[in-house]
């Protein structure tokens, strides 16, 4: 018998691969594996790993970062965290750490190796998958085959991102909304104006 998505998170919660196997170096610290998935959500949030904050607190997006997401969507912290209609998924399910210049190092490759195909096999109900950064957009595109050049900026794939809503599932790639993505989007006035009211008709339609 397949397994559910919730059985297959309660595996990947239990999961230390990253500190007695490590692919490289071993995690820095104790795991702590952030996601919420279901067999009834059809809108999938596609991130990159946790912060600290989110680390600390358990609660994924549980910063500035993902009020801002919030925003974008149009929806309350409620219904963000329900679920049963949105499934969050990270690329690396734990804090990876920082870098020497103090920014988060990138998501643990342990984390794709061993979990994610078998999770989203296990959630054919999924609908349209917004694409944060580009981990998450590199592995989706080459998991679904969507026709993107994987050496694409992010920047160019965003722009594109009326060819990809088109692609079944839907995919709509994001930057990402961390604040120091503030100059980016005054630059790009056009992902306000053209990307996000169609963003959040389509979270409001699958919700």
């Amino acid at each position: 018998m397949s397994q559910s998505p919730r059985d297959i998170a309660g595996e990947i919660r239990a999961c230390r691969l990253c500190v007695e196997t490590p692919c490289g170096a071993p995690l820095p610290h104790e795991p702590r594996p952030l996601l919420r998935v279901s067999s009834t959500a059809r809108l999938l949030i596609a991130s990159q790993a946790p912060g600290m904050r989110a680390h600390k607190s358990g609660v994924t997006f549980d910063d500035p970062s993902g009020d801002r997401l919030r925003e974008w969507m149009g929806i309350d912290r409620a219904t963000f965290y329900d679920e049963r209609r949105i499934a969050i998924v990270p690329m690396g399910f734990c804090f990876p750490g920082y870098d020497s210049n103090g920014g988060d190092i990138p998501p643990r490759r342990e984390c794709r190796a061993r979990w994610h195909d078998d999770l989203f096999a296990a959630m054919p109900q999924i609908e349209t998958i917004l694409l944060v950064g580009a981990h998450s957009q590199r592995y989706h595109f080459r998991r679904l085959g969507a026709p993107v050049d994987q050496g694409a900026k992010v920047s160019d794939i965003v722009r594109d991102w009326r060819a990809l809503f088109s692609f079944k599932p839907a995919l709509m790639p994001l930057p990402h909304p961390s604040w120091r993505n503030s100059g980016w989007l005054k630059r790009n006035p056009w992902f306000e104006a053209q990307a996000l009211p169609v963003l959040r008709s389509e979270v409001a339609r699958l919700i």
